[in-house]
């Protein structure tokens, strides 16, 4: 059967303010490597499917340089969602589109942009076990991945009744819970929900219909036309629209040191760290300073007895926050004056 894959890359990321902005936004920039974050996403996928089975959803602004930097694609693969509905609404398109052009039977990998993967080769074993599964046993496939630490910034999953080995149903999904509490769901066998979702795309279209009225009545009436699809659709979330409605969820344990690339303070985990835990990049001096995060490339930052701060030169504006901090830096943005905020 034909394996497609289908990359989210929309939003600004603005937690990555002021690197990130509207027309280059963080799937766009090298925060892990030297090649912006969407390029490793679809680099990673060359050994699973190959670029004209690969559909990239994004908006429109992006589009132009989302074909210059993967020309490789075809720019009928790049789908610009006109307003953003969630999840569902742009993986429902997505495998409607891929239904057209390859048949119901066609099976549909959804992986994001944001990620950072330090074993491929691990990943793609997830991904194709993943399909097996859901090819033969008509199921909606997630990888869950094993915890490697009680992070309140995720979802989790609690694996029920095995049904083979390696494959759980989805007991259920629980929401970013408190660190005690993500603490306990680590020791007790929770996996983080990595948003990875492999799925027939009959199946899924077949569970959307049924089970997901702020999506369905669109794909009914908007088939042919994606302005009035996303104009017409509830903005909800796959999981919780669709997955956590369906009797038909499985999770497979993954892991291939998968990380969300999500704020400024997740670098620390993702880039090369000193021997004190520091994650630079550009010229910086750390005496007696650790677990910090540095941006400032073309420049030199000296940083002296300090620890857990995230430092961002940029343009001629310098950002200083913590660590911890950083995963709110729309509260930060909100108080700004316009001019600061509105960087291109």
């Amino acid at each position: 059967m034909s394996r497609w894959a289908v990359v989210l890359a929309g939003g600004v990321g603005s937690r990555f303010w002021p690197l990130s902005t509207p027309t280059r936004p963080k799937q766009l920039l090298p925060l892990v490597t030297s090649e912006p974050l969407l390029a490793e996403a679809v680099a990673r996928l060359h050994a699973i499917a190959p670029a004209e089975r690969v559909l990239i959803l994004t908006n429109d602004t992006l589009v132009p340089a989302i074909a210059d930097l993967l020309p490789e694609i075809p720019r009928t693969n790049l789908i610009a969602e006109p307003r953003a509905g969630g999840t569902a609404a742009a993986l429902t398109w997505a495998a409607q589109e891929i239904a057209r052009r390859d048949g119901p039977d066609a099976v549909m990998m959804s992986i994001h942009a944001d990620w950072a993967v330090a074993d491929s080769a691990g990943f793609h074993r997830a991904l194709a076990r993943a399909c097996d599964v859901a090819e033969k046993n008509h199921v909606l496939a997630t990888v869950g991945v094993v915890p490697t630490r009680a992070d309140p910034g995720f979802g989790y999953i609690q694996p029920g009744k095995e049904l083979e080995p390696g494959v759980h149903k989805v007991a259920r999904f629980v929401e970013k819970p408190d660190r005690a509490r993500a603490e306990g769901m680590r020791r007790d066998g929770y996996l983080w929900n990595s948003g990875i979702f492999v799925w027939r795309v009959g199946d899924f279209l077949d569970d959307v219909r049924r089970l997901t009225p702020e999506v369905a009545p669109a794909l009914h009436a908007y088939a042919h036309d994606i302005r009035g699809f996303f104009g017409a659709v509830t903005p909800i979330s796959v999981d919780v629209g669709v997955l956590e409605r369906s009797d038909r969820v499985v999770v497979l344990p993954g892991d291939f040191g998968w990380d969300d690339v999500g704020t400024w303070g997740a670098l620390r985990r993702v880039r090369p760290t000193d021997d004190v835990g520091n994650a630079v990049q550009g010229r910086v001096y750390a005496v007696e300073s650790r677990d910090n995060v540095v941006h400032a490339p073309g420049t030199s930052v000296v940083m002296y007895g300090v620890s857990g701060l995230v430092v961002v030169v940029e343009n001629g504006l310098v950002l200083v926050t913590t660590v911890d901090r950083s995963t709110d830096l729309k509260t930060l943005m909100d108080a700004l004056p316009r001019g600061v905020r509105e960087r291109e």
